[in-house]
């Protein structure tokens, strides 16, 4: 096989990502030159490729980055983006998505990246890859664009599992502020719970009851609970962490992105109304530059899935090169320092709500 060099076990040196090439609406032409932009970019990063061998290695052997970086795994199936997540958990062997996943559970790659179907894609994780030990149920979690310094907040969860109860809610925090320790380099991450006003009167019971978990484990997770946060503090600099359960996260996630493609598309319309207006575009072209740069969805494109015994990302279904490139850094960025690994020890320590106690001096910041 040509585009097969060393096997990635012998090349431990390097960040080995798992890819399913077949999924998502692009198809793998634009996953194959999403990694291209991604292996210009860094040299350390190995990909294991797998869908369709012939239609993969035409790609890659176009592409004179890749040479001697990627090694293509067939797999003659593909999962669909209308496959019930039931259906695949049971036919799924077989597809490149399935494929990705066992690199991962086989240790031959440390991150699995895809674009196909997310509750496929869920499914088959938590089938192949188990739960870490202490986590009810696993979250995606995704960056939000804010007025941080660092420029982005954390939400979790938005879309794994449209239902999670209070002690889902506490293990999310714990999940999301290992995460922003270790993704966004945050020492002490603020934590905040998503409701329908900051005062503690509001919301469900259910809601004041995980707020109450969550404050018991700020010391064992190492992190500061700010209380209630809503809507309108998801982009702000209040807040690193938002923890809500994904129907309600899943929402906020789609609404944003509308949001920012509306922008987008009214500034066009907007500078393209007036021969003056189009000059004024001209004269303003590097701030409307970065403008869209900022609020562009691709820069941010990946969810992770947490909570599971190995680290998948979740790229946008309709993701192009650019954004595929963007998955594809994070989870090289996650694998490098070795989030996996800490984010079970940090569950472990936390340990179930009924049995919080503040942690010893010696054990608080260790796993992270």
């Amino acid at each position: 096989m040509p585009n097969a060099p060393e096997s990635p076990k012998v090349a431990s040196s390097r960040i080995v990502i798992s890819v399913d090439a077949m999924g998502g609406d692009r198809g793998p032409a634009a996953v194959v030159a999403g990694i291209e932009k991604s292996a210009a970019k860094n040299p350390d990063i190995y990909f294991i490729v797998h869908g369709d061998e012939a239609v993969l290695n035409r790609l890659i052997g176009r592409r004179r980055a890749l040479v001697g970086r990627c090694e293509v795994r067939h797999a003659p199936r593909v999962v669909t983006m209308h496959e019930k997540p039931s259906h695949v958990m049971r036919n799924g062997e077989g597809t490149s998505m399935w494929s990705a996943i066992e690199s991962v559970r086989a240790g031959d790659a440390t991150v699995a990246v895809s674009c196909g179907n997310t509750g496929a894609l869920m499914a088959l994780s938590m089938i192949r890859l188990r739960k870490i030990p202490g986590v009810n149920r696993p979250a995606i979690a995704c960056l939000w664009p804010s007025r941080n310094p660092g420029g982005f907040n954390l939400m979790l969860d938005v879309g794994a599992d449209v239902k999670a109860d209070a002690e889902d809610l506490r293990q999310y925090a714990l999940m999301g502020a290992s995460y922003a320790r270790n993704g966004l380099h945050l020492e002490r991450p603020r934590i905040g719970l998503l409701n329908v006003g900051t005062e503690e009167h509001k919301g469900r019971p259910e809601m004041k009851v995980a707020s109450e978990l969550i404050a018991g484990a700020a010391e064992a997770g190492a992190f500061d609970y700010i209380g209630f946060v809503e809507g309108s503090d998801l982009p702000s600099a209040r807040v690193d962490v938002i923890v809500t359960d994904g129907f309600t996260g899943n929402i906020a996630l789609k609404t944003g992105e509308g949001t920012a493609k509306l922008i987008g598309d009214f500034l066009k319309e907007a500078f393209a109304a007036t021969p003056l207006s189009r000059i004024a575009a001209l004269l303003a072209i590097t701030s409307l530059r970065r403008l869209q740069k900022r609020i562009d969805p691709r820069r941010v494109n990946g969810g992770v899935f947490l909570g599971l015994n190995g680290t998948v990302v979740k790229s946008h279904g309709a993701a192009d090169a650019t954004g595929i490139s963007a998955a594809m850094k994070l989870a090289f960025q996650l694998a490098k320092s070795g989030f996996q690994e800490r984010l079970a020890a940090r569950v472990a320590l936390a340990g179930p709500a009924r049995q919080d106690a503040p942690a010893s001096a010696e054990g608080i910041g260790k796993p992270e």
